[in-house]
């Protein structure tokens, strides 16, 4: 069988791909991964090899060397141009050559040209690089290894060399050609608490007296039907730190790598402060492509992205403040608004918006933001309502840098709080718009629930930011630092700061220490947190904190090969060819001179398979293959993508599948007691803008009464209806969906201020006879005093 746009199972032809091997080392909050990809060519023609690597937009590739029949090249870092220029021209030679770049349309993808696979040649290739990990609302690192990289949407308006362009045959996981393993070491300080994954491990070996190493890897057998997600909890994560490393050579001190690098990690708890009640302009931005109608997870049952994200729509518009304006556009190749301008937050606009979020289909085809964030932008503002755009995509477009300098072109009016679903998502379009606008980012993959993530964003968008963040250094005399990361004046609850500085200067003897201060204001007051740390450098022959100062730097500086300013292009490619950071700007080439022999016709094309997942779904792609030199190329998918909980993050999501008999006891998909037949959406659905509840059969319905007996049992004639059936509607969250209340805490706020409004002197009366009339076990401490 041959796929569509030609491509060949491997049963038809070989692929030269055979393993893929992953080393993780994580030290604290940072991670270097070093994956070596080992091909063969076992045909009697010469192959040109492609593959495409996707990881986190945070990471940071300093590395690339290939050992070819046992000779090993290091490749080295040059101007994309010239590196171009020098592949082709070496490949027409008929040397052995490689080349390592960033995809053209998204700095999260690498792009890597094996050219001149001699027939019987054997090629190893191994890519490393660092990057920081991201943390969960309860504390804990992430790691997420995918297990493919999803064929993307093809703009028109992008360029015919980028990588995403290009479609995979699938296979299913019996019939994948390689083998992938992982073994990773995982480090703290502080010491480690646990560690859980999603996938089969091997034995959990923890190392030190105060559990402060360990080492995991996968069990024998894994396969490619998920990622490989790992998430670390440590016993003293809001600690503050400042790691120093020792820099290239005590004698060069005229660029980064020359001088001590340091790294500031502050993650303050920060208390949670009462929401503004009527402060806001909110847009949602809803991705209605096709690829939206594809599960959420390969969950047996899991539900479609698209209804996924209409019920956390739904939640979203109910725990909207009263007193500010919103508005909703749907769009993938054409965009469509809800309303001409953003209303105002009343019920009868409310009524209207949900009626269109019920009729929103995945049938807008491709995935165009850019011209639905240009039209939000072109809008007038509501004056003392502040706009705040929350987006939903599952992060299949490719104009990634043109879609973050928009954003960040309009960073001083809005914020942008984005949400990147399913596998294959672009983290550097999830966060670089997020970055961009002083936003925040999250990722729902697995079992997650979008909701709890959804309305996490929302809080912190209604809360005060701490603002006029500072860090200022007491260093002894003759050091001096310099601030490599960009500016960052606020920090949002829940949020990580880390900071990377160059210490210039004359270093002070043994034993010296430095001290760093963080200072920020918090609804008016001044706070700070204080760290002092030793200026003894560690040594790190791999250089990771200078090589994450750099990918800091270039993130601020480099948008795009074409899109970056020339005064910015010129500090890019400095940082980038001193560090051997990888940019939009330079590439690793290497070429193995020794090979002469002539090649005999083109090269021929293999395509090297990806699993086939149960959500695999045909993406609007039809184009070919880009071109180099003679010949085309093979490619795969593999790398890192990514980054709540109510209860616990991990015991709900991370867990194994369970039997479906033991599923109904528990329901990991929504992290409680199980909801029968979706009520909780229904009751949402039903409140109304001010936050109360009609009294009524769809109310009823959901309670599992009938609507007489209700009625019935109103203690005061005289009291208003409403009332009754707001009371009883909070009860019933309390008592049937608790595990969630992070999901409902806001509209239930609204709830009861309502009902301290409206209820008046029956108050009391009305709380303690519902609660006996639903045999509830919720505290009325609820409604307050």
């Amino acid at each position: 069988m041959v796929h569509p746009g030609g491509l060949l199972t491997p049963r038809e032809k070989p692929v030269p791909l055979k393993s893929i091997s992953v080393t993780l080392s994580i030290c604290e909050f940072v991670a270097g991964v070093s994956a070596t990809l080992n091909y063969k060519n076992e045909e009697e023609v010469p192959l040109e090899a492609f593959f495409i690597f996707p990881m986190d937009e945070d990471s940071a590739v300093y590395s690339f060397e290939a050992m070819v029949d046992g000779k090993k090249i290091k490749a080295e870092l040059q101007d994309k141009m010239t590196a171009h220029t020098n592949y082709e021209n070496a490949i027409i030679r008929g040397h052995q050559a490689f080349l390592l770049e960033e995809d053209m349309c998204s700095r999260d993808v690498f792009c890597c040209n094996v050219g001149n696979l001699l027939p019987g040649s054997q090629a190893e290739l191994t890519l490393k690089y660092v990057q920081e990990l991201p943390l969960e609302a309860d504390g804990a690192l992430r790691y997420v290894l995918p297990a493919i990289l999803n064929p993307r949407y093809q703009l028109s308006g992008c360029s015919e060399d980028s990588c995403l362009n290009m479609k995979t045959p699938v296979v299913s996981l019996e019939d994948l050609p390689y083998t992938i393993s992982m073994v990773a070491t995982i480090s703290s300080q502080h010491g480690i608490d646990r560690i859980q994954s999603n996938c089969s491990l091997s034995p959990i070996e923890y190392l030190g007296d105060n559990k402060t190493s360990a080492q995991v890897s996968l069990a024998d057998g894994h396969k490619f039907d998920r990622d490989v997600e790992f998430l670390i909890y440590y016993r003293a994560v809001h600690t503050p730190s400042v790691v120093v490393e020792m820099g290239e050579s005590p004698t060069k001190s005229d660029g980064v790598l020359g001088d001590p690098a340091a790294m500031v990690t502050f993650y303050p708890n920060i208390p949670e402060a009462q929401p503004s009640i009527a402060c806001g302009e909110f847009i949602f931005l809803m991705d209605c492509s096709g690829s939206m109608q594809s599960p959420i997870s390969k969950q047996s049952k899991s539900q479609l992205r698209i209804d996924v994200a209409k019920e956390t729509l739904i939640l979203l518009l109910k725990s909207l403040p009263l007193g500010c304006y919103f508005n909703i556009y749907e769009f993938g190749s054409t965009y469509e608004a809800f309303f001409p301008n953003s209303v105002k937050y009343a019920q009868s606009t409310v009524e209207e918006a949900l009626r269109r979020v019920k009729l929103m289909r995945a049938n807008l085809r491709g995935t165009e933001i850019l011209t639905a964030l240009q039209h939000i932008y072109k809008q007038p503002s509501v004056p003392g309502h502040p706009l705040q755009v929350f987006v939903f995509t599952d992060g299949e477009v490719t104009d990634t840098f043109t879609v973050v300098r928009e954003v960040k072109s309009h960073r001083l009016r809005h914020r942008c709080f984005s949400f990147g679903i399913g596998e294959g998502v672009s983290t550097s379009l999830v966060k670089g718009i997020a970055r961009a606008s002083r936003g925040t980012s999250e990722f729902i993959t697995g079992k997650e629930r979008m909701q709890a993530k959804a309305l996490r964003a929302l809080k912190r968008s209604l809360q005060p930011v701490v603002d006029d963040v500072s860090l200022s250094w007491d260093l002894p005399d003759g050091l001096s630092a310099k601030m490599l990361s960009p500016e960052q004046t606020v920090l949002f609850r829940g949020q990580r700061l880390i900071l990377y500085a160059q210490l210039t200067g004359t270093m002070p003897p043994a034993e010296a220490t430095g001290e760093v201060c963080l200072k920020y204001t918090l609804q008016g007051e001044s706070l700070e947190n204080k760290v002092a740390f030793s200026l003894q450098p560690k040594l790190d022959a791999n250089l990771t904190i200078h090589r994450l100062a750099a990918k800091s730097f270039l993130q601020t500086k480099d948008m795009g090969l074409r899109e970056t300013a020339a005064g910015d292009k010129k500090d890019v490619l400095k940082v980038s060819m001193e560090c051997g950071v990888i940019s939009s700007h330079t590439a690793f080439i290497a070429v193995n001179k020794d090979l002469n022999k002539p090649i005999q016709g083109p090269l021929a094309p293999r395509d090297v398979p990806r699993p086939m997942l149960m959500y695999a779904t045909p993406v609007m792609q039809s184009l070919s293959p880009p071109r180099c030199g003679t010949g085309r190329r093979t490619h795969l998918g593999l790398g890192h993508r990514k980054e709540k909980k109510c209860t616990s993050l991990s015991e709900a999501r991370l867990e194994k599948p369970k039997s479906r008999a033991s599923a109904k006891k528990t329901n990991v998909e929504t992290h409680g007691p199980v909801v029968e037949d979706n009520r909780l959406v229904e009751l949402i659905s039903l409140q109304k803008a001010d936050g109360s509840w009609d009294l009524n059969e769809g109310l009823a319905l959901v309670l599992g009464m009938k609507l007489e007996d209700i009625q019935a049992a109103l203690p005061d004639k005289d009291a208003n209806s409403s009332s009754w059936a707001t009371v009883l509607a909070v009860l019933w969250l309390h008592d049937n969906a608790k595990d969630m209340a992070c999901e409902w805490e806001l509209l239930e706020r609204k709830a009861v201020a309502w009902i301290h409004i409206h209820a008046g002197s029956v108050r009391h009366e009305l709380v303690k006879a519902a609660v006996a009339f639903m045999k509830s076990s919720a505290d009325p401490a609820i409604f307050g005093p």
